[in-house]
């Protein structure tokens, strides 16, 4: 279990396991772009979704994570 913290240092998400799933409204939020943004990096590849059903799509909270690491180290 891990915490997510924001640019600000704000903890976002206090413990959570890494499998945790994500909505994408919350994603966006968290990443701080619109949900066509978020789709759009979806549908470039370079952020991995997961479907539960086929009307649920979700993204790992260690996914998630790694994207805004890379992204902040670029």
């Amino acid at each position: 279990m891990s915490q997510l913290r924001n640019k600000s240092g704000q903890t976002i998400f206090g413990l959570c396991t890494d499998e945790a799933h994500l909505r994408p409204k919350d994603c966006a939020r968290l990443l701080g772009v619109s949900i066509a943004t978020f789709w759009r990096l979806v549908s470039k590849g370079q952020l991995k979704t997961t479907k539960l059903t086929e009307r649920t799509t979700t993204v790992k909270l260690n996914t998630l994570r790694e994207f805004i690491a890379n992204r902040e180290a670029a």
